[in-house]
């Protein structure tokens, strides 16, 4: 098995770094134009003629009148520089716009813009698509989206902000992983994409571009976000999609022809977990050409030069996930669980929880529900630093791992964190902080529900929660604003109750609206607010 054909260790940059700007490429007998979708600097493509999706997207299991996560993330009629001081100097340039940092002028919150360009956008209903798909996506894997701006000229997109790179950089910078870090990379990647794909996303871009690292810290201290949403559909189950798009070294054989299924991630996975491990794709080819007809027939090899040293293990889990049949293919749950990710990528260390949890999610239940909206939004727009013991513990307490906890993890989790006295009405407390009412609780709910309360009563964190429900910005928040966040518009009779329960409560001065003195009042949980149960 010699090395002939492959690339020297002294070239991998180039090698795959050959492909990130936009190319025109013979496509199954097509010519299609490879340019990146909305943002991103790579260089994918979606071809052919019928486009998977264009329905109405919104997240599973949402019962009428629960909290929406989507619902929280706004579309703004106004100018984004009166809220945000954006940063000249980009972070990065693709064929759509810019990404550049902005902090946020209430807060000081340091975030990400992604700025694209509405005359160089092909499809603004595919790029709405992609806004809309990032609305339901809530994971400690996935890069979140905190709310959206428009003007004549430009969509912008406020984004968390990941100063670690990507992926593809650090692959570049240290040539290949150890197998520690690239189980630790990969255990990240497949959690998003378990969590994904339960959701019934299928993201058909994954390449080490389209990762990015939350900080500069070495990969064992850092943790990995899916970004660029741009070519990600919506799928029901069996359903075969017929979109060709994807990356040359990274897309799956059955995308060439046209008929695929979400497996086609996991076949990029297992592309990137080859890289990661080696520094050169499985696929390798001097033209674009080349590359895709070796994509077709699905033959890889592990040189025995570049491999020797690469556990048994770690290549068993390779030819699982780059099954040419995508029935055989692993799936992102089973490769969780594959013997080299539970080996080599760190235990979760026992979940030291604080004993303050538990009050945090009963004193969750008694708010009314105008509150626990706003301690959604809370925590979602808090930065990475300020929820970082309450993202480890989520971690530690999702024992699948898919990014949603059940009552049974919840309880599993207290048990083991040797918690003496489990609340007897902790189901009913869980249902509680189940805010949208789909059976399992989401990343968001959990942190909302378990926030301390110095960290949310801050005046300027309530502020931009205030901001996100006073939708018309005249300072106060009236009933018909009030009942788009309480997502209630449909259930009428219980929406009244809520609306006047809410109402007698925290419009102290009895004007039908809600100002900001108000809302405060009711965030430091002065009088009734802690009593009344909902």
């Amino acid at each position: 098995m010699g090395n002939a054909g492959l690339p020297s260790a002294s070239n991998i940059a180039d090698v795959i770094g050959t492909r990130r700007d936009p190319l025109e490429l013979t496509f199954d007998c097509r010519v299609v134009n490879w340019a990146s979708a909305a943002g991103g600097g790579g260089n994918a493509a979606a071809g052919g003629k019928k486009s998977d999706g264009g329905k109405e997207i919104k997240k599973d299991n949402v019962k009428e009148g629960g909290l929406s996560h989507a619902g929280f993330i706004i579309d703004n009629q106004g100018k984004i520089t009166d809220f945000y001081d954006i940063d000249k100097k980009k972070l990065g340039e693709g064929s759509y716009g810019a990404v550049s940092k902005c902090s946020n002028k209430s807060t000081g919150v340091t975030l990400a813009v992604k700025s694209i360009s509405k005359a160089q956008m092909k499809n603004l209903d595919r790029f709405k698509q992609e806004i809309a798909i990032m609305k339901i996506m809530d994971h400690p894997n996935i890069i979140k989206l905190k709310e959206s701006f428009e003007d004549h000229r430009n969509i912008y997109l406020i984004l968390e902000l990941c100063t670690g790179g990507e992926l593809f950089d650090r692959i570049i910078d240290s040539g290949h992983f150890t197998e520690v870090q690239a189980a630790i990379v990969m255990q990240n990647m497949f959690r998003a994409i378990f969590y994904m794909h339960e959701n019934h996303i299928c993201h058909r871009d994954l390449k080490p571009e389209n990762f990015l690292f939350t900080t500069k810290e070495p990969i064992e201290k850092t943790h990995l976000k899916v970004i660029d949403f741009g070519l990600a559909c919506k799928y029901t189950a069996d359903q075969v999609l017929t979109t060709k798009a994807g990356t040359p070294y990274y897309v799956a054989p059955q995308v060439l022809a046209g008929k695929y299924d979400q497996s086609s991630d996991l076949w990029s996975l297992g592309v990137i977990m080859y890289v990661v491990l080696c520094g050169y794709p499985p696929f390798y080819g001097e033209t674009d050409a080349d590359v895709l007809a070796k994509v077709r027939l699905g033959n890889f090899s592990f040189n025995a030069a570049d491999w020797k040293s690469v556990s048994e293990d770690a290549k068993n889990l390779i030819r699982m996930l780059l099954k040419m049949n995508p029935r055989d293919r692993y799936t992102a749950e089973q490769a969780l669980n594959h013997i080299w990710v539970r080996n080599k990528a760190p235990k979760a260390a026992g979940v030291v929880l604080q004993s303050s949890l538990v009050d945090n999610l009963k004193g969750f239940r008694s708010q009314n529900k105008l509150k626990k909206a706003a301690l959604h939004v809370i925590a979602s727009q808090l930065g990475e630093s300020q929820i970082k013991a309450l993202r480890e513990t989520f971690m530690a307490l999702d024992n699948n791992q898919d990014g949603l906890l059940t009552s049974a993890e919840m309880k599993e989790g207290l048990a083991k964190a040797g918690l003496k006295e489990i609340p007897t009405d902790l189901q009913q407390i869980l249902e509680e902080v189940d805010s949208d009412g789909s059976g399992v609780i989401d990343y968001t709910e959990f942190l909302a529900a378990t926030l301390d309360k110095k960290v949310y009563m801050a005046e300027d964190v309530c502020w931009q929660a205030f901001r996100i429900f006073d939708r018309n910005g005249d300072g106060k928040i009236d009933k018909s604003e009030i009942s788009k966040v309480l997502n209630d518009s449909d259930v009428q009779n219980s929406a009244a109750k809520d609306m006047a329960d809410i109402m007698a409560e925290i419009d102290k001065n009895g004007d039908g609206e809600i100002d900001f003195q108000e809302f405060m009042q009711m965030m430091r949980g002065g009088g009734p607010s802690e009593l009344t149960n909902k």
